[in-house]
């Protein structure tokens, strides 16, 4: 990797699933699977996609729109016991610890920004290799779920951090939208949940096409 430069940012929030979890396809296919379990219309790949990164049961809602709201608890009931069943098929894309491991070199605070419940990630976090990683963390269900900037809002109260400093790294328009919302910078990654197609009219600084792409841009210009 090159040497980096001087520190344009000093918190940098993840977007968790599609960003640094290498969660996609299991979680399309659980909502497909959750969607049949209860009698609605089983979305396509590109429609169950597009939902990672809401708040869970506006996920399910969207992705379902014939589930009536009377089968919702029952939808994510489903979609849950799924997951369940397949979270230890998941993995950190490869690079991931390297590249968080050089910014916390740098003295960037890190943080989760993610649609997932505070369960999910603290389960996720439990791994040795994530421990003391990330300064902080929000998720969907203890404040507002995305495009809404309150998680961004709350992570800069807490660091004192100017929006000016901060930079959201997402794979999702959720996210990027709620880095406009914030008025945050973002950068997008082509490898997750969205096709980047729609990325640009949300002006990302960059749009990375896999972890060693992020990873040269963040020490260039982050």
């Amino acid at each position: 990797m090159p040497a980096s430069s001087p520190r344009r940012f000093d918190l940098i929030a993840f977007d968790w699933d599609g960003t640094l979890f290498d969660s996609t396809q299991i979680i399309v296919r659980c909502i497909q699977a959750a969607v049949r379990d209860v009698g609605g219309t089983v979305p396509s790949d590109t429609e169950a996609a597009y939902v990672i990164g809401m708040e869970l049961s506006r996920a399910l809602a969207h992705a379902a729109p014939d589930v009536p709201p009377a089968k919702y608890p029952e939808l994510g009931n489903r979609y849950r016991h799924h997951y369940l069943q397949h979270q230890d098929d998941i993995a950190l894309f490869g690079g991931v610890l390297p590249l968080l491991d050089a910014l916390k070199q740098r003295q960037h605070l890190l943080a989760v920004a993610t649609g997932k419940s505070r369960r999910g990630l603290d389960e996720a976090l439990r791994s040795v290799a994530l421990r003391g990683v990330f300064d902080g963390s929000r998720t969907a269900d203890e404040t507002a779920g995305k495009p809404n900037p309150l998680m961004l809002h709350e992570l800069m109260a807490e660091f004192g951090v100017a929006p000016g400093r901060v930079l959201m790294i997402g794979d999702t328009t959720h996210d990027l939208q709620m880095a406009v919302n914030a008025g945050c910078a973002s950068v997008g990654v082509s490898y997750g949940a969205h096709a980047p197609d729609a990325f640009g009219a949300l002006g990302p600084l960059h749009v990375a096409h896999s972890v060693d792409d992020l990873h040269v841009w963040l020490l260039q210009n982050a």
